[in-house]
């Protein structure tokens, strides 16, 4: 396939499975199928970019990746969404169909730009290089830190007292937001693990894993949880200490 067809199967692929679950939640106003609707994209995109590439080893092992991923993701979130039943952040806009629209046409487009680098390098021969090994390895210490950051802050959510409390256990200690940084690694990691089957143009792909972090720490992520939070708690003596002392996105000792 052309680099032009690889592209533009992946776009379809997105918009048609986000389309599709825009319909169910739209008629139904639902929070329910939005995020489990974000992983199985990146995993429908990633299974049909394997199944018409040469299914070499590494690229069994890039499908896993993206798969094991999107799986865990997807099971977070829909394990979530099922506890709390509404996600605050569509309540100004599940009831109107364009606003609506524009979310799940964000979402798609994002799906496509972050799988550009998988979705190429599945057409091409993925070299086993020190890029690719140090690719898997910041892949696996991304989800470590994802999955382990989403398990503690579940666990401390779901206690009665901590309802009303912002988190700060765990890894939650040393960053604001370290599921954040657990996401952003994941998918630079499957950018260096693609690395050496990139050339020329290519390369451009980068555009996937910094379009992850500028829209994780400017747009989607991290903006809208530290206005709400500092809204709540920005009168907290408490909250103030540990806005002060905890770094926003890396897991570090805490500032003096």
């Amino acid at each position: 396939m052309s680099l032009f067809s690889i592209i533009l199967q992946s776009l379809y692929v997105s918009l048609i499975i986000q389309v599709f679950f825009f319909i169910i939640a739209s008629i139904n106003k639902t929070d329910k199928v939005t995020d489990l609707s974000y992983g199985l994209t990146f995993i429908a995109i990633a299974i049909i970019s394997f199944l018409k590439s040469d299914q070499t080893a590494m690229h069994w092992l890039l499908l896993a990746m993206i798969v094991i991923w999107g799986i865990r993701l997807s099971s977070y979130l829909f394990i979530r969404i099922m506890k709390i039943k509404v996600d605050r952040r569509f309540n100004k806009i599940r009831n109107s169909f364009i606003q609506f629209g524009k979310f799940w046409l964000l979402q798609a487009i994002s799906v496509w730009i972050i799988s550009l680098p998988a979705a190429i390098s599945f057409s091409k021969y993925i070299n086993l290089t020190i890029w690719s090994t140090v690719g898997l390895i910041i892949w696996l210490t991304g989800l470590i830190i994802e999955t382990i950051a989403d398990k503690q802050k579940f666990q401390y959510k779901n206690q009665p007292e901590n309802k009303n409390r912002w988190t700060d256990v765990g890894l939650w200690k040393y960053s604001r937001h370290p599921n954040y940084f657990g996401e952003i690694l994941c998918w630079w990691g499957i950018f260096l693990f693609c690395l050496p089957s990139l050339n020329n143009y290519e390369l451009l792909s980068v555009v996937g894993p910094i379009f992850i972090t500028f829209i994780l720490l400017f747009i989607t992520g991290v903006p809208p949880i530290e206005n709400r939070y500092l809204k709540k708690f920005g009168k907290n003596i408490d909250y103030q200490k540990y806005i002060k002392e905890t770094n926003l996105l890396i897991p570090i000792p805490k500032k003096n």
